[in-house]
């Protein structure tokens, strides 16, 4: 897949998220509102115990402040974090290694959790519940079994799919919260801030407007703002304001919804292909050259979640709203159609 300016995901450049535009604690975070009220109160009663915090599981959408979250932790409670992920522990010698060094009360971090491998998941049982660590030294009749103990520690994990998880694992996490979609205000609020820390003037206009087409992720929102900033700086007058903003991001091709060039020929494919569908996930795959998972976790979401797709139990289906946005007229529509789209999907 082509890199996209409005993926979610972090770019390797990025380094996850700059550093220096992450808030360090719970006061400086924008939106999240109910996660945010309900740590504010699970870290101050922990503390208050002496006790390190429950295990906390994080899930959501790529960008919305995860890893961000899982750092603020560790920073209120006023410990140590080791940070990781499920893909890069390969070993069960990887897992004890990071295990036996922690200290007491540390935060331990693994993103993509949900990619661990079973035998390292069930590594994580006793760690989780009894802060021990079972290992078998040697094989066959002369294995031992030897129990190590680990200090207490919170393990932070983040997922963008829970159902990936088993029920033995997702069941060890005292606190579970998912991470929403920002709000276009919210979003002002973070590409206002992220401006000041990168000295980039930017008007209230400016801000919205970029706000407003950064698919309600944070991570877009800034990668929006750097981009745009290059515009202002080369055909304007180095500060953004809506109208070089909506200049800049149009060039970009990301349109006034705030869909780039394969959200739109994803629609143009359902729409003038298979008249608005119901058509089949991998049917779409095969016409835009793209594989059926990507389609899925990428592209599929932020098309729902702005009413121009219907997952239905017969495939996708196109919306009005999808019609209306491409310019095209919708097609007179048969009553099993319209049936489409009064159904959950």
């Amino acid at each position: 897949m082509e890199e996209r300016i409005v993926t979610p995901k972090a770019g390797g450049e990025e380094g996850g998220f700059d550093l220096s535009l992450r808030p360090k604690y719970l006061a400086d975070f924008i939106g999240q509102a109910p996660i945010v009220s309900n740590l504010t109160t699970f870290i101050g009663a922990a503390k208050s115990r002496g006790e390190p915090l429950d295990h906390v599981l994080l899930s959501g959408p790529p960008g919305l402040g995860k890893t961000t979250l899982a750092h603020i932790i560790a920073n209120e409670m006023g410990v140590g974090i080791r940070t990781t992920s499920g893909p890069a522990v390969e070993r069960k010698g990887d897992i004890a290694a990071i295990l036996t060094a922690l200290e007491p009360g540390d935060v331990l971090f693994i993103d993509e959790i949900h990619r661990l491998s079973r035998v390292l998941e069930e590594l994580l049982y006793s760690a989780m519940e009894d802060f021990a660590l079972d290992i078998i030294l040697g094989q066959g009749p002369s294995a031992k079994s030897i129990r190590l103990s680990l200090p207490r520690f919170t393990l932070v994990g983040a997922t963008t799919r829970t159902g990936l998880l088993t029920s033995p694992l997702r069941d060890r996490f005292g606190v579970n919260f998912r991470l929403e979609y920002y709000a276009p205000e919210e979003l002002e609020e973070v590409i206002r801030r992220s401006a000041g820390s990168l000295s980039i003037p930017t008007d209230n206009a400016g801000a919205r407007e970029i706000a407003r087409r950064s698919r309600g992720t944070p991570r877009v929102a800034i990668r929006l703002l750097k981009r745009v900033r290059d515009f202002a700086q080369v055909s304007g007058e180095g500060k953004i304001h809506q109208k070089i903003a909506d200049h800049a991001l149009l060039k970009m091709e990301v349109d006034r919804e705030g869909l780039d060039v394969m959200d739109r020929k994803i629609l143009r494919v359902i729409l003038e292909k298979f008249h608005g569908g119901p058509v089949g996930v991998e049917t779409i795959s095969a016409s835009v050259s793209e594989e059926r998972d990507t389609i899925e976790d990428v592209y599929e979401p932020f098309l729902i979640q702005q009413g121009f797709l219907k997952r239905t139990p017969r495939g996708r289906v196109a919306t009005p709203a999808a019609y209306r946005h491409l310019g095209l007229t919708p097609p007179r529509r048969t009553p099993q159609q319209e049936g489409l789209f009064g159904e959950g999907g």
